[in-house]
């Protein structure tokens, strides 16, 4: 789906008048935002704009941001492009390590019944790694092919 078309759809279903208002912008320019950029509106809408200040600056923390104010967060799909070996228990066997190495973070830091900003930290980036390898893991599944596994299990018994 092209960002003008998600915009439109947007403003079908919701009003564009009060987006103007409490965005405090003209009608026309919310409206604007919806019509495809080869129809000669000549104002970029917020989606791709966005989207190029991620390509441009190749941080994805923008992206991140955005999901936890939408109540979510931001997990990057995995590329998955090479032939399918035959395994998957080292793979299962990273995201249960994962899984403790989370656990004894959350268990070191709620040992003194309180969690410092720091420790917050360090739970979050775990949490994080967690959700990375389980999605990698559950994308290979649901695709039919390993191969990202085992590079990225390579990778983790070198260091």
């Amino acid at each position: 789906m092209q960002s003008h078309e998600l915009l439109h759809e947007v403003l079908h279903d919701g009003n564009a008048k009060e987006i103007a208002a409490e965005m405090g912008l003209s009608l026309s320019l919310i409206y604007k935002w919806a019509e495809p950029a080869e129809a000669g509106s000549g104002t970029a809408n917020p989606l791709d704009r966005i989207e190029a200040l991620v390509r441009c600056s190749k941080d994805l923390r923008v992206v991140q941001w955005i999901c936890e104010r939408a109540g979510g967060f931001f997990i990057k799909n995995p590329k998955s492009n090479w032939p399918h070996p035959h395994f998957l228990i080292p793979a299962t066997n990273q995201i249960v390590q994962e899984f403790a190495d989370l656990l004894a973070v959350i268990a070191s830091a709620a040992a003194d019944n309180s969690i410092t900003k720091q420790e917050s930290k360090e739970i979050r980036a775990r949490w994080e790694e967690l959700k990375a390898v389980t999605e990698g893991f559950v994308r290979c599944c649901e695709e039919g092919n390993f191969s990202p596994l085992r590079k990225d299990l390579g990778r983790s018994e070198n260091l």
